[in-house]
């Protein structure tokens, strides 16, 4: 009997004895990830993992290594960063755990997000020691991976034009042209040498043209500004610069008759030009200069000017011979507008002869049509004609892109980029094209270059998807239209914004309809989610594969 009693005491001995020893397993119950399941960012699948070692675990001599693996693919395994952890009477700088009452922590890692991912499972494996000794604790699963809908920007981008470089053609332009008449000191009569002068014969040149082409032009007035320079008094100077308006006037509107023009004249004029004397001084190189220019600034009193500067002999000698000649004068200003080919003319003229269209006028033509293939049409026969014109090759590589015809876009792309040092959009083009390549860095430094131009936005639009600055990709798209637009809505959880935008889409497809499907879900509603998912499936089959290993659609079934 005592013999038995000695046996179990020895037993129970050595069971608390090895149960004191020994790491046990650590359950899922210890251990919180955020997000679970884990999602696609910028490239990256992060995770912030809070755990507890619970009270009398962590023994005072054990060394803990934790460390996160994400597995995929029939046993491919991404291994996050490691965190260690060392009970209390070890020597280390590691974070300490209490034996008696347990501890928590955080950790923080990172996996580099492939497409495989989007079925995987996120475990905490585990380095237990104490001593030299090693433990085994098995492997925990603490998450699902990986949503991966800030991705879909690749797949929504292959079917969504791309930047699109626009024509400068305006039907009607306005524009002037300016002829100058010369007078001698203290007169006002148009002298017959002034009227030989190459401003007044392109002025009444001009006038004939347009008696000739009323369909090309409109007039729409004649502007006669006359001036008499700072020198002499005030009321004399009025009384001349009156007459020289006068007899400006005179002229434009025997000028008019002659050459069968209707044109309103409107004529006023400038007693002393102390504006324009201003302007010349500061440009000449007169030897006083500045001296002339602090005169001007320091004296508002016509009369106190001109005392102050003849004042200057020499100086004032300069400005009677170079630049007061130059103030008596009147300024006659025709301003018209231009009017090109109307739409219908233009598309005549297209059909007789293309060659004889502008540049402008042939890419605007392509603005006129709906059919992408009549489009594409234009847009080769104006690279045959404007072979360096770098715009209708980049409208081809967007209109490929449309068509999910990335290596012609690239092409095209690449084409246009090689006949100018600004083309900005086709940089955006190369840019939206390293992205769905998955290319990151690349579509930076392109789209980098395309700055300045307002078609780019879209591009910036999906760089910043891409970089998982959403709010600001929302903000790039500004209310456009578009699948990759509504994406960017959708990661910025603005799910009603994201509704409307895909209610207007031009051309819905399959894409549209999944990401309606994504929305659903997001929402809680798994039976119009399932609903916009087959209709997704319909329209594009090509999306089943991915629909198959879409987390977020896959955790409705």
């Amino acid at each position: 009997m005592q013999k038995n009693n000695l046996l179990l005491l020895s037993a129970a001995t050595m069971l608390f004895m090895t149960s004191c020893s020994k790491l046990g397993p650590l359950s899922a119950d210890n251990f919180t990830v955020i997000p679970n399941p884990l999602e696609a960012n910028a490239g990256d699948v992060p995770a912030t993992i809070n755990g507890t070692f619970p009270e009398k675990y962590m023994k005072k001599k054990a060394v803990v290594t934790v460390t996160p693996e994400l597995r995929y693919a029939d046993g491919q395994v991404a291994k996050g960063q490691s965190a260690t952890f060392q009970g209390e009477k070890v020597k280390g700088n590691d974070q300490t755990i209490s034996y008696k009452v347990g501890g928590r922590y955080t950790m923080k890692s990172n996996f580099k997000y492939v497409p495989e991912m989007q079925q995987s499972e996120m475990y905490l494996t585990f380095d237990a020691r104490i001593g030299k000794k090693q433990f085994d604790v098995p492997a925990v699963k603490v998450a699902d991976g990986v949503i991966a809908t800030s991705e879909l920007y690749k797949k929504t981008l292959v079917s969504e034009s791309g930047c699109i470089a626009p024509d400068a053609f305006q039907r009607v332009n306005a524009a002037k042209q300016e002829a100058n008449i010369k007078f001698l000191i203290n007169q006002a009569n148009i002298r017959k040498s002034e009227l030989k002068n190459n401003s007044v014969k392109e002025f009444v040149e001009l006038l004939k043209k347009i008696n000739a082409d009323k369909e090309g032009y409109n007039v729409q007035n004649v502007e006669i500004q006359a001036y008499a320079s700072p020198d002499g008094g005030v009321k004399f100077n009025d009384k001349l610069a009156g007459n020289r308006q006068n007899e400006s006037e005179k002229y434009v509107k025997g000028t008019l008759k002659k050459t069968k023009v209707d044109a309103a004249i409107d004529a006023h004029y400038t007693a002393q030009d102390w504006d324009g004397f201003q302007k010349l001084v500061a440009a000449s190189n007169l030897q006083d200069k500045e001296v002339i220019l602090r005169v001007l600034s320091m004296y508002s009193d016509p009369q106190e000017r001109e005392q102050q500067i003849r004042n200057m002999s020499a100086g004032f000698q300069e400005l009677a011979d170079g630049i007061l000649p130059e103030l008596r004068r009147s300024r006659l200003i025709v301003n018209y507008e231009t009017i090109g080919r109307s739409d219908d003319q233009i598309k005549e003229q297209y059909s007789s002869d293309a060659t004889k269209l502008s540049v402008d006028e042939l890419l605007y033509s392509a603005t006129l049509e709906e059919s992408a293939a009549k489009k594409e049409e234009i847009y080769k026969k104006t690279t045959e004609v404007y072979p360096n014109d770098y715009r209708a090759y980049n409208n081809l590589a967007a209109l490929a892109l449309a068509k999910g015809d990335v290596a012609a876009a690239k092409q095209y792309a690449q084409k246009a980029t090689s006949l100018g040092s600004s083309t900005p959009e086709a940089q955006a083009n190369l840019g939206l094209i390293s992205l769905i390549e998955g290319d990151v860095q690349g579509a930076e430094r392109q789209i980098a270059k395309a700055s300045g131009s307002e078609n780019v936005q879209s591009a910036l639009g999906a760089l910043n998807i891409a970089k998982g600055n959403y709010a600001q990709a929302d903000k790039d798209f500004n209310k456009q239209n578009t699948n990759t637009a509504a994406l960017a809505q959708i990661l910025n959880k603005d799910y009603e914004g994201a509704t409307s935008t895909l209610d207007k889409v031009a051309n819905p497809n399959g894409m549209t309809d999944y990401l309606r499907a994504i929305i659903a879900a997001r929402r809680g509603n798994k039976f119009a989610a399932n609903s916009y998912l087959k209709e997704a499936l319909q329209k594009d089959p090509s999306l089943k594969e991915y629909a198959e290993k879409d987390l977020e659609l896959s955790l409705l079934k």
